[in-house]
C-alpha cells in the first residue's frame, strides 16, 4: 500500500483521510501491544505512536519497509518493552524515595499508614507527567525552576501539572473519604 503511492510518485500522506496502517494492521499493532503487556487505557498511544515512526519514516526520504505489517508490529513489540522499561523505572524511583525516608519518619500510627496508601493509590491514578512532577516536588523537594530545567519545559507547564495533580489527588482522598 504504502509502497505503491511511493512508486506511483503520489504523495505518501498528506490528506486528511490516508493513514499509514489500514485497518488489519492497526488490529494487529493493537494485539501486539496487548499481548506485550501495554495496558487497555494505552493502546491507542500505542497505536498512534507506530503510525508516527511510518509518517517520520516516510518524511525523511526512507525508503517504505517491504512488509508494513510486520515492521509495524516490530515497532509495536518495541514500544511494549520501552513501556515495561519505563514501567520497571518508576517502580525503582518510588523505592529510592522510600529509602531516603529516615525510619523516625515512618508512619507510626493506623491513620497515617492509611493516609500514606491512600497517596501511593490517589499517584498511580495520575497521568505518568502528572506524577513525575508532584514527585519531584514533593517527595524530591525540588524547586519548580529545577523541575522545569530538567524536564525541558517552561515553568508554566510544570506549575500546571502540579495543580492539577494536586486537585485530582485530593478529589481522590475526599472521594475514598479519606481526608
Amino acid at each position: 500500500m504504502l509502497r505503491g503511492r511511493i512508486r506511483r510518485g503520489r504523495p505518501t500522506y498528506g490528506a486528511a483521510d490516508d493513514d499509514p496502517l489500514d485497518a488489519a494492521q492497526e488490529r494487529r499493532v493493537r494485539a501486539v501491544l496487548a499481548l506485550g503487556g501495554v495496558p487497555q487505557a494505552d493502546l491507542p498511544d500505542g497505536v498512534q505512536q507506530v503510525r508516527l515512526r511510518l509518517l517520520e519514516r516516510a518524511a525523511s526520504g526512507q525508503e517504505a519497509p517491504r512488509d508494513v505489517s510486520a515492521w509495524a508490529a516490530v515497532v509495536a513489540s518495541n514500544l511494549a518493552m520501552d513501556w515495561h522499561r519505563a514501567k520497571r523505572r518508576q517502580e525503582r524511583l518510588g523505592e529510592r524515595l522510600a529509602a531516603l525516608r529516615p525510619a523516625e519518619q515512618l508512619p507510626a500510627d493506623e491513620e497515617t499508614r492509611l493516609l500514606s496508601l491512600a497517596v501511593a493509590r490517589g499517584l498511580d491514578g495520575l497521568p505518568d507527567a502528572q506524577r513525575q512532577v508532584v514527585v519531584l516536588r514533593f517527595y524530591a523537594d525540588l524547586p519548580v525552576r529545577s523541575i522545569a530545567d530538567q524536564l525541558g519545559v517552561p515553568e508554566g507547564t510544570v506549575k500546571s501539572r502540579l495543580h492539577t495533580a494536586v486537585r485530582a489527588l485530593r478529589a481522590r482522598l475526599h472521594e475514598d473519604e479519606v481526608v
